[in-house]
Formats: structure tokens, C-alpha cells, sequence
């Protein structure tokens, strides 16, 4: 019999999925910070965890409320700032997944962060990259998690602000960014993948319970469900693990 499981568990233990052992993961607060810790205790025990306040490869024990928490530090290698982790480990090439999110994420990658509307003069001014654009260029590959609606999910973004594949084949490189680009989109609806050869965004997998039709409603853009399967629900290990050991106060993954 199939354990229950929430949306927000699910998400994340596919982001989890994504980490691969002995990778080094730029990590933010929240889901990927969950994910990050799941994935240290499962799968990928080496996986190195990067916080952007200056944590290097940590072993977490207690789940942080932020990346500038204590617990963030613990056992880690090095602990410095935020200008070293972003001179010295990521412009230098060494991180191999970065996690973003962003109010748009269109059909190419693309991620806005900055602003809905005009740039002069926006219908909503929203908080600008911070570090994103860096960990979007710098990084080996990116993975992004947004809330899937239709208005997230434009063909194109209002405001670039973090680049993904910009227009295509070549657009980084045109644009003369050397980082990997995106490679997953993880949404409450579904797991979006880029294609190989347009690198445009497709359906990889839909939810449990969440059809094909759902997921072309919600989004803004004309993307190919032809490929997609159901996402692989979490195991109960994963679930175990994730309960008891990385969030057992339901600081994230609250309690119903």
C-alpha cells in the first residue's frame, strides 16, 4: 500500500534525486536546503553543501532556518563569507548544481526576478537577483523550483534576471557565459526538462494525479507533453528520513 506523502515532500525528494554524490551544491534556504540534507543522508553522502554566508561542506545534524544560521556550520571544512564562496568557489568554476527560483520562468530557462511589467515603470518591483545570476551563469547546472501557474510560466520573461538558455541553441554562448544552464524544473504540478536540441522547455513528468492537459492549462507558453511519465513517488525510506531526521519539527514540511 502506497504511503501518503504532501506535495512539498514529494518535491522534495525529486530535487533530492537530483543531487549527485560527491557534487558540490550551491544551497539556499527552504526546499533545497531540505533537499541538500535529504540527499547527504541517502544517496549522496559525499555531496558537498555550499551556503551563500559562507558554510563549505557542512554535516548537518539539525535543519537551519537559513543559510546564515549557526546549525548551517556545522563540521563544515571551511567557514568564511559570502565574498569568498562567491569569488572562490563559484567564479571559479567549482560548484556543479545550483538551486534558483523566480516569480517568471519561461520557455527557454529564463528567470525574473527584478520585475512584473516595464522595467521603467512595473506593475510590481520585486527583490532583483541577489546572487542568482551568478550561480545561473557560474554554475554546471542549475535546477529551479517555482509554483506552477500560468503567469509564472511566460513564453518570455517580463525581465531577465538570471539567464537560462536566453533564445536557444548558442544564446549562452552568445552571450558569452560559460556556466552549464538549467536542466530541471521542479513545479507543484510536475518535473520540466530542456530538450537537447532546442533547449526548450518539455512536460518529463507529471505528478501523481495530475494530468497532461493540467499542466499545458497552467503554463504560458506551448510546451510538449509527449514525453511525459509520473513522477516516482518517494520511498519510504526517503520519507522515514525525511520525517525524523531532517525536518521531524515540520519547520518546512508542516505537520497536517
Amino acid at each position: 500500500m502506497e504511503e501518503k506523502y504532501s506535495l512539498m515532500e514529494l518535491m522534495t525528494v525529486i530535487a533530492a534525486r537530483e543531487i549527485h554524490d560527491k557534487e558540490i551544491a550551491f544551497v539556499g534556504t527552504g526546499l533545497p536546503m531540505l533537499a541538500a540534507m535529504l540527499a547527504q543522508l541517502t544517496h549522496a553522502p559525499d555531496c558537498v553543501i555550499v551556503f551563500e554566508a559562507g558554510a563549505i561542506d557542512c554535516r548537518l545534524s539539525q535543519l537551519p532556518m537559513s543559510v546564515g544560521d549557526s546549525r548551517a556550520a556545522r563540521k563544515a571544512s571551511t567557514l568564511t563569507g559570502l565574498f569568498d564562496v562567491f569569488s572562490t568557489v563559484l567564479q571559479r568554476g567549482y560548484i556543479d548544481v545550483g538551486f534558483l527560483s523566480g516569480a517568471q520562468v519561461d520557455a527557454y530557462g529564463n528567470i525574473n526576478s527584478t520585475c512584473l511589467g516595464d522595467y521603467q515603470k512595473p506593475k510590481v518591483r520585486l527583490p532583483g537577483s541577489g546572487g542568482a545570476c551568478d550561480i545561473a551563469c557560474l554554475s554546471k547546472r542549475t535546477i529551479v523550483i517555482a509554483r506552477h501557474e500560468r503567469r509564472r510560466f511566460p513564453e518570455r520573461c517580463d525581465y531577465l534576471t538570471s539567464p537560462g538558455w536566453i533564445d536557444g541553441p548558442g544564446g549562452r554562448e552568445s552571450a558569452g557565459i560559460q556556466g552549464g544552464g538549467p536542466e530541471v524544473v521542479i513545479t507543484d504540478l510536475g518535473v520540466m526538462r530542456f530538450d537537447d536540441q532546442s533547449k526548450r522547455m518539455y512536460l518529463s513528468a507529471c505528478h501523481p494525479g495530475v494530468t497532461r492537459e493540467i499542466v499545458k492549462e497552467n503554463t504560458g507558453f506551448d510546451i510538449d507533453v509527449s514525453r511525459a511519465g509520473e513522477t516516482l513517488p518517494p520511498t519510504s525510506e526517503e520519507l522515514l528520513i525525511l520525517r525524523e531526521r531532517v525536518d521531524p519539527e515540520g519547520i518546512f514540511l508542516k505537520k497536517e
